[in-house]
């Protein structure tokens, strides 16, 4: 099956191809860092992140680049307000760039922490300021744009696409009703490009039309393209910035150019809470931070994972839980085969279990060819699992081989594509020598278990169990001894 992939440029699905055989360049609007990122944050960048894992399993050498907005993005996402980041900064009283950089640092460590692997590209537009006034230049060269007062405005009457990726027209768009209305522009709709910045306005650079700053829509155009070429191949992000924010970075860049300026467009639905979007000028935002300190990073993953990228995803306390609950079942079946494989013998795979291995591969593929479906994905791991627990746990010898083809099926494709950690044990510990170290002190308690056991001492059996289980640590015994995993 070939990967099929949803264009909100089309509103279809449509086969996926590459501009460049066997190499795939992909933008995603990063955050802008004014505070911690919270849960919608996680849902945007670890959907992207396992898109990306994907194409590199299937064979493509992928190119990611996500911005990280440091100028420019005003408070009402469009051309009026104050920026986000001098506001904050001056809430905090320290100067915009060491916001950037203390909340830029946070945003690192709660992505590294829900296992992403970084984009190889991070671009900031204020290290690009030279190349988005030669974008403006562009457009006024092509009367594309106007200069009014030390502003630049894009005249959307002179690029009559406008609109063409959300559908919004231009005639809709009148003032008052989702635009302020700007004495400066020619239309409510018209939106900058380049932003006259008063004497006060710390974050602003010279231009030929006086001191000033990047409008916030020019800089993802210029970014994309500049490390992506144009047309490059996806571009991703939110649902929610599908206008204005990403038919504007439409019209600029193919105004300026006469080119298209990507093929695909790939956007991810939001979190809610109760039903409401998840977002901080609502004040239900969660911050990763916080999740992370009542679920593991995995259980968090999991819990993205677990819904399609282009559906709403309903947060609640239960439905982590029941991430958590799901993901151990993985994790468990993964430390079950792990556990056998010591004392496993025999190189050979079992004809029956290459067989269903396969099976459950391509069921795996179906799903991720399919728009990215990773819940289809998931739910062949679980199919799969049951099928090892229940061969694990009839009494059956399985050869090492066996074991090890299975271990592999979920380091690849649970480890590797979806990201997941699956291996319970090491959930938690910082190197391989601590993962040793805590399954050696768990196997010592549940010897001193058993020793009670034996002696018929069931309380003291019990009160080891139970410590265990307090410190996050569940027991489960069975016809071939006692095994432990991680459950928290």
């Amino acid at each position: 099956m070939a990967l099929t992939v949803y264009n909100f440029l089309t509103r279809r699905k449509e086969e996926f191809t590459p501009v460049h055989e066997g190499f795939v360049g992909i933008y995603v609007c990063g955050p802008t860092i004014y505070d911690h990122a919270h849960i919608g944050h996680a849902k945007v960048y670890v959907s992207f992140d396992t898109i990306v894992r994907y194409l590199r399993y299937v064979g493509y050498k992928v190119r990611y680049v996500q911005n990280i907005t440091d100028v420019g993005h005003l408070t009402d996402d469009a051309d009026e307000g104050e920026d986000k980041i001098l506001k904050r900064a001056a809430v905090e009283r320290i100067e915009p760039m060491e916001l950037v950089e203390t909340y830029m640092q946070s945003y690192f460590e709660d992505m590294d922490a829900l296992n992403w692997v970084r984009p190889n590209i991070a671009p900031r537009p204020s290290c690009h300021i030279t190349e988005q006034i030669q974008l403006v230049e562009l457009l006024l060269e092509r009367d594309h744009a106007y200069e009014v007062n030390g502003s630049v405005y894009f005249d959307v009457s002179s690029w009559p696409q406008y609109g063409k990726l959300s559908g919004r027209k231009v005639e809709e768009q009148e003032g008052g009703a989702r635009l302020e209305i700007n004495p400066e522009k020619r239309h409510p709709a018209d939106f900058a490009v380049w932003k006259r910045a008063e004497p006060g306005h710390i974050l602003r650079w010279p231009s030929p039309w006086g001191w000033g700053y990047p409008g916030w829509h020019v800089e993802c155009s210029v970014m994309a393209t500049k490390y992506l070429g144009q047309p490059f191949d996806i571009h991703g992000g939110g649902l929610e910035n599908i206008f204005p924010h990403n038919e504007c970075e439409i019209a600029q860049i193919e105004a300026a150019t006469s080119e298209q300026f990507c093929n695909y467009w790939l956007l991810n639905n939001m979190v809610t809470v109760d039903g409401i979007k998840m977002g901080k000028s609502l004040g239900n935002a969660i911050t990763i931070k916080e999740m992370l300190t009542r679920h593991d990073p995995m259980t968090l993953r999991f819990f993205v994972l677990s819904s399609h990228y282009r559906s709403p995803t309903d947060f609640s306390e239960a439905a982590l839980n029941a991430a958590g609950r799901g993901l151990e079942r993985l994790s468990g079946t993964v430390a079950l085969v792990r556990e056998r494989q010591r004392d496993a013998e025999g190189d050979q795979v079992a004809a029956e279990w290459a067989a269903k291995l396969a099976d459950y591969r391509v069921r795996f593929e179906e799903g991720m060819n399919d728009d990215f479906n990773t819940p289809q994905a998931i739910a062949a791991l679980f199919d799969l699992g049951r099928e090892v627990n229940a061969f694990l746990n009839s009494g059956q010898a399985a050869s090492r081989g066996t074991l090890e083809a299975i271990d592999d099926f979920y380091r690849v494709l649970g480890d590797d594509v979806l990201g997941l950690r699956l291996d319970a044990k090491t959930v938690g510990a910082s190197s391989q020598a601590d993962a040793d170290l805590l399954d050696g002190l768990v196997r010592m308690l549940i010897d001193v278990r058993q020793q009670a056991r034996e002696a018929r001492d069931w309380a003291g059996a019990d009160a080891v169990r139970d410590q265990l289980a307090d410190l996050g640590i569940t027991l489960e015994d069975g016809p071939e001894g006692t095994r432990w995993r991680l459950s928290r």
